[in-house]
């Protein structure tokens, strides 16, 4: 491992406990660490819609991504805290899919880590799995880290 993406999908017990792994092993081989928040695009209409509504503001992509940082960075901190590394903290808005594999291609990442939650075989059929479609489109290790359907 030389370059790790830490995706930070929710402020769980289990996300930090993923982060927490992606830390130590990239302190132990030297890697750089990387973590990524992605605020998926619905949300992101949604919360555009609710301030129009509201408050009769718009909710600029800018301030959106500045948010999604911030998101990840106060979860990296408490993650992290005892954890010897410095890492990096990005936030993008989008198709979660897609801007996670564009920023593990843009960083050159060779492993990516990332928390999914265990789903009947139907149940992927149905609603699709954001984890299951990384597995397959990531050209490089992905350590997973399941917990059960809420």
């Amino acid at each position: 491992m030389e370059r790790a993406l830490a995706v930070i999908r929710n402020d769980s017990e289990q996300t930090q406990s993923l982060i927490r792994e992606a830390g130590e092993l990239a302190a132990g081989v030297d890697a750089d660490l990387s973590l990524l928040h992605v605020l998926p695009e619905e949300e992101y209409e949604e919360i555009m819609s609710s301030r129009l509504e509201t408050k009769g503001k718009s909710f600029p992509l800018d301030e959106a991504e500045m948010e999604a940082e911030h998101f990840a960075t106060q979860v990296g901190h408490r993650a992290l805290e005892n954890v010897d590394i410095e890492y990096e903290v990005l936030g993008t808005v989008g198709r979660e899919e897609h801007a996670i594999l564009d920023v593990a291609e843009e960083l050159e990442c060779d492993h990516l880590f990332i928390s999914g939650r265990r789903r009947s075989p139907s149940g992927k059929a149905l609603f699709g799995d954001l984890t299951q479609r990384i597995l397959l489109n990531f050209d490089g290790r992905v350590t997973v880290q399941l917990h059960e359907e809420e």
